[in-house]
């Protein structure tokens, strides 16, 4: 899908939806989650604060839904594999069901352990903290979404429990080695991703694109990748989706993604081979064979981000209901997940998906670089492999930073290997030394003709025509110094896109830290008085 026709699309939402619908249903969202606390925990002592933080932890949920989606789904629609609105009703199935079936009893509400909440001795003062760093998060994710810059939701959650921990028990709180590791994770993540999915990406154009026969190296080596692709998103839902229904380890859940490739790579391969019967020996053809695994990749990535995801939002909800419902004060970092808190996170993801996640589909999937089908293969089969083997080799990776780093990766592929574009360069060049000698033999010509003291009627007419064809040579020649250079400096990978969300991952962390420190002293001070 190109820009033109998602800003047709937009423009027609926009018509049919105003900014200002949006935003009434989000109030309306967060009025029925104020109205179904208060009325169920309405006999709950002090529980002022679990109805602040079950509104905080919808909002929450609303602003994940609106950034982090498109992650999942992002390239599929750039790649035109998905509509927006197919993108949108799939996210919203998978998410939903992710959170629901396979959120979890149990969710660490203390992201990565990053504060010792055994150091906060007032139970008051840790529920001010989670209710800090969940507003603060949110309020991040909110402005990252607004500038389209899609950014981890686990970091922003972690910079606002970090934040408002510091606040409350100072520095002495923090977990320094968690951190490090987050820091390394900003550079890790993308990284990791962009060469991976350029690893892919550069296989695909090795052994097919690159070929004579293109169908005939499709017929052999899709159903492959396809196999690899199977193998990886089942070990990948398993480790990080299904987790909390049922604990296997790496090894069992590569053994079972094995078998379920097995099964993927003799069907894919039936399949390839009688579809490529239909179909013509060029590189849109070879694309169309990646599209049915694109739309399987998109609904199992939402589903898996669903179960692991919605913690961000629902994990400090927990906390709050657990120190005020069961009074759990703060010795404790996990906390049981009532399924009430759990439809919050759920139906807020949705939410904010179907009202909110276009525009950052529209960035992760068109505006970084063009994306076809085999591209977000590359993208998302990336995303799976490298968070299972991170996770295996213990190095701290973000899912959204992997993903769009993949979309680097490809982007920086095509610019360093594109043939077409090299080509293009290369004819420039050579019409560029050809219209340069005829206007040297030009220009000699009509310094001889002008030497000419007699000169003739004829002569006249002759000097004429070549002031005429040295006019005409001219401009051709310099049209083409500027075709050349634009060639020459063509970029694939949009650097204004790239800039922003980068410098947006940098703050992420800092600038959550920052507000909650600022939301939980204000907290503090009015309850104070």
């Amino acid at each position: 899908m190109d820009i033109k026709t998602i800003k047709t699309i937009e423009s027609a939402t926009e018509k049919s939806l105003s900014s200002f619908a949006k935003l009434t249903l989000s109030l309306l969202f967060l009025l029925a989650v104020f109205l179904w606390t208060y009325s169920s925990h309405g006999t709950v002592p002090d529980n002022t604060f679990l109805i602040i933080g079950a509104i905080f932890g919808a909002y929450m949920a609303l602003n994940i839904g609106a950034n982090d989606v498109a992650n999942n789904v992002g390239p599929a629609v750039g790649a035109k594999a998905l509509t927006l609105t197919g993108a949108i009703i799939i996210a919203a199935i998978f998410e939903s069901a992710g959170a629901i079936i396979a959120g979890g009893d149990v969710v660490n509400t203390i992201k990565s352990g990053i504060i010792d909440p055994a150091l906060i001795s007032d139970t008051n003062s840790f529920i001010w903290a989670m209710t800090a760093g969940l507003l603060a998060a949110a309020i991040w994710l909110n402005f990252a979404t607004s500038i389209g810059a899609p950014v981890s939701t686990t970091h922003s959650i972690v910079g606002g429990v970090m934040g408002a921990g510091i606040a409350s028990a100072g520095f002495a709180i923090l977990n320094w080695g968690s951190l490090a590791e987050i820091a390394s994770s900003w550079v890790i993540s993308p990284v990791l991703g962009g060469i991976v999915a350029a690893a892919f990406l550069f296989f695909i154009k090795k052994q097919i694109i690159f070929r004579e026969n293109m169908l005939e190296q499709a017929n052999k080596f899709v159903p492959y990748l396809i196999a690899i692709m199977t193998w990886a998103f089942t070990t990948y839902l398993i480790l990080k989706g299904l987790k909390q229904l049922i604990n296997i380890g790496f090894w069992g859940a590569s053994f079972i993604g094995i078998l379920f490739a097995v099964v993927s790579y003799f069907l894919m391969k039936r399949y390839v081979s009688q579809t490529s019967k239909n179909l013509t020996n060029d590189r849109a053809s070879i694309n169309t064979l990646f599209t049915i695994p694109l739309i399987f990749g998109a609904a199992l990535l939402s589903f898996a981000h669903g179960a692991n995801d919605v913690s961000n939002a629902i994990g400090p909800l927990a906390a709050i209901n657990d120190a005020i419902v069961n009074s759990g004060g703060t010795a404790g970092v996990s906390a049981s997940i009532p399924f009430w808190i759990m439809l919050v996170g759920a139906i807020g993801i949705v939410i904010g998906l179907v009202l909110y996640g276009p525009r950052l589909i529209k960035t992760v999937g068109t505006e970084i670089t063009e994306l076809d089908q085999m591209r977000a293969f590359s993208v998302a089969i990336a995303t799976a492999v490298t968070v299972i083997f991170a996770s295996q080799l213990g190095l701290p990776v973000s899912s959204t930073h992997i993903a769009i780093g993949g979309v680097f990766g490809v982007g920086f592929l095509r610019e360093a290997i594109d043939i077409t574009e090299k080509k293009f360069v290369q004819d420039i060049r050579e019409k560029f030394k050809k219209h340069k000698k005829d206007l040297e033999r030009s220009q000699q010509e009509l310094a001889k003709l002008e030497a000419v003291k007699d000169k003739t009627k004829n002569t006249y007419i002759k000097i004429v025509d070549l002031f005429k064809k040295i006019d005409d040579i001219e401009a051709q020649v310099k049209q083409e110094k500027k075709d050349f250079k634009k060639a020459k400096g063509a970029k694939y990978v949009k650097r204004d896109a790239v800039k922003r969300i980068i410098a947006a991952w940098l703050i992420t962390v800092p600038t959550s830290a920052l507000l909650a420190a600022g939301i939980y002293y204000m907290i503090k001070g009015i309850v104070a008085v």
